[in-house]
């Protein structure tokens, strides 16, 4: 039998026996929770509405539970025990936030069994399920409630002013007393719905010391996996549409710049992936269908509650993500790698950690020892900072954009060029003139020169008598031999010819096409005293 002692710590046992937690036996655990919720919401609806005040966060309502039972509570067959309620007209409104009735909160809670859940984290916690799949009832240690309680005047301000959230939506808060055990216990929402079956289940705190599933996880039915496992099995991250993906990334800056204003760390995202796969419908369709059975019509009730809700704000819907065959339920759309359309389930849990002494000193240790910048524990910042960033590289990313045609990119490029390319263009062409009227004031002739340079076509081996103007075309065509590239074909095929022409280069532009500068000359009309000109046309 597996058994939780004071600290919370877990005792192996015989695998099909009863759990226990602080010497007390699940069952009876669960129908205490019932019972106890069962007459406190019960007896806070005779209690006028009105706003909360804030001596509304400290007070605790504590009623007795007698076995044979009372005037005012039913009989049990659970030893006697005490049940106590934590800012029952705070977490009041809370449940109203979230659009829950007292009826509704009854029905979930107290209608059906509550389905005991495996616990693949380290605090010893049992976990509960209500049978309609809406709220999750967590065992939480004297330290974590007491720091829930000095927490909820600042979650109600921040509730207020962004319901959307990933965090924890905390709908009660309780102690069951009996035998000198206090047992106390939170209700929450449900992140991974039952309905539909989580393929892959990861719990990512962005840390990578120890951040591996051990060996008895890995042979459970449904394991949670850590964040080693998700960089070794989703090595490409997960990929959202770009609306998606900056709706989350902003919601969990958000978030955790709120739980840094807390001085909360350790806290992780658990996220959950189903792949909408038509070869696994048929077996999920049979297990969505006994998961459902207890559920009351209608589906999910409570506002704000799904991973869809949670990271858009109003006006906005999931609807679109819905398929004829299978029902979302408020899932996240994305891809894999792999191109696999999946449905994905988030929330973040675990922020009843504050930076306390104890877990400076665990920081101080484990950083002597190891990488103090792996380990999980650190000062809020830093870890909020972490956190981020190895969501946003790791984990979720954007589906890039198609990229521009190349006619666009081309345009774009001469645009910003122009005024550039005018700047070189201008000194090009007045060293281009200022040789050539070098060259007449030498007294040289242009049909000379035209002999010349085609006879130097038919006799490769006799060199042209006028460096200079080849200097000049050099100078001319190599701006910046690191930069521009010349075209050796075009200049074997097509050799600078000299015509008779009146016309002299004086201006043109850069056009950039694929990755490619080309100097293409345009040709303006000059007069000269000299009848004969040239026209040069350079190709880069």
């Amino acid at each position: 039998m597996s058994s939780v002692t004071e600290n919370g710590d877990v005792t192996a046992g015989k695998p099909n026996e009863e759990k226990t937690y602080k010497k007390t036996t699940s069952s009876a655990i669960k129908g205490a929770i019932q019972l106890g919720i069962g007459y406190t919401v019960g007896n806070l609806t005779s209690k006028p509405d009105r706003d909360v005040l804030m001596q509304d966060f400290y007070v605790v309502e504590s009623v007795f539970l007698p076995s044979e039972g009372s005037n005012l509570t039913p009989a049990h067959h659970y030893p006697d025990f005490r049940f106590k309620t934590y800012a029952p007209l705070a977490f009041r409104y809370f449940r109203e936030l979230f659009g829950i009735k007292p009826d509704d909160y009854l029905y979930s809670i107290c209608s059906e069994p509550l389905i005991e859940l495996s616990n693949p984290g380290a605090s010893g916690s049992l976990f509960f399920v209500t049978s309609d799949d809406e709220f999750i009832i967590k065992t939480v240690q004297h330290k974590e409630a007491e720091f829930l309680q000095k927490l909820l005047p600042g979650y109600y301000m921040n509730l207020n002013q962004n319901p959307r959230t990933l965090l924890p939506k905390f709908y009660g808060l309780y102690c069951v007393q009996s035998g000198g055990i206090n047992i106390r216990i939170v209700v929450m929402n449900n992140v991974l719905p039952r309905a539909l079956k989580m393929h892959f289940t990861y719990d990512l705190k962005g840390s990578t010391y120890k951040r591996r599933a051990s060996r008895k996880e890995r042979e459970k039915s449904n394991p949670t996996f850590k964040d080693l496992d998700f960089l070794q099995d989703m090595h490409e991250g997960l990929y959202f549409d770009s609306e998606t993906h900056s709706a989350l990334m902003k919601t969990l800056q958000r978030d955790c710049r709120v739980l840094e204003s807390f001085k909360i760390m350790d806290y992780s995202l658990l996220l959950g992936i189903h792949i909408l796969n038509s070869n696994m419908r048929e077996k999920e369709g049979e297990c969505s269908q006994n998961a459902s059975d207890g559920k009351r019509p209608g589906g999910q009730k409570v506002l704000y509650s799904t991973a869809m809700e949670s990271i858009q704000g109003p006006g906005k819907s999931g609807d679109s993500v819905v398929t004829e065959t299978t029902n979302t339920m408020g899932g996240i759309p994305a891809k894999s790698h792999k191109g696999e359309k999946l449905l994905l389930f988030m929330g973040i849990i675990d922020i009843l950690q504050s930076y306390r002494l104890m877990k400076k000193l665990e920081h101080s240790w484990k950083a002597l020892v190891y990488d103090g910048d792996t380990v999980s524990v650190h000062r809020p910042s830093f870890y909020a900072d972490r956190f981020l960033k190895f969501m946003n590289t790791r984990v979720f990313k954007k589906v890039q954009a198609l990229r521009s045609s190349p006619s666009k990119k081309r345009c774009n490029s001469i645009t910003a060029l122009k005024a550039t390319s005018q700047e070189i263009v201008c000194a090009v062409s007045q060293e281009w003139k200022d040789e050539t009227q070098s060259i007449i004031t030498e007294g040289q002739s242009y049909s000379s020169l035209d002999e010349e340079v085609l006879g130097s076509r038919r006799r490769p081996d006799l060199v042209p008598s006028t460096p200079s103007l080849f200097e000049a075309a050099s100078l001319a065509t190599t701006i910046s031999s690191s930069s521009l590239n010349v075209d050796e074909r075009y200049q074997r095929d097509q050799p600078m010819l000299y015509s008779s022409s009146k016309e002299l280069p004086s201006s043109s532009t850069f056009t950039l096409e694929d990755s490619a500068i080309y100097l293409t000359s345009e040709q303006s009309t000059l007069e000269t005293e000299n009848d004969n000109a040239s026209v040069l046309d350079v190709y880069l």
